[in-house]
């Protein structure tokens, strides 16, 4: 099972590859909105914010259900996601990877993985 170090560094991964996309057509995608991502074989959550320049780093926080956009994937799912051993749309659609947004947000998210 994955601990919450490796997590850490998988949403940080994950934040290193969503830079990589090209600046004019990830602003092209993106609405600035509020992101959690909760793992809850570890009891925890983090919380970033999207927006045209790109992510910022996440936090912990206390509220996930409080960001316009929450993810609920456990922690090996999360490394292998980071580590592209897992497609996010199989993830998604074995209930592997569960994502709370609106169907705008989740076109949009499309786009980007």
């Amino acid at each position: 099972m994955a601990n919450e170090e490796e997590c850490r560094a998988a949403l940080e991964r994950i934040g290193r590859r969503l830079a990589e996309v090209d600046g004019d057509a990830f602003a092209e995608h993106v609405v600035e909105r509020t992101i959690s991502c909760r793992i809850p074989d570890l009891g925890v959550a983090y919380r970033t914010r999207l927006h045209a320049g790109g992510l910022d780093p996440f936090e912990p926080t206390d509220d996930p259900k409080a960001a316009q956009v929450r993810l609920t994937v456990g922690g090996d799912d999360l490394v292998a996601l980071a580590d592209d051993r897992l497609n996010p749309a199989k993830a998604w659609a074995s209930g592997r990877l569960k994502i709370e947004a609106s169907i705008f947000d989740l076109l949009r998210l499309r786009k980007l993985l």
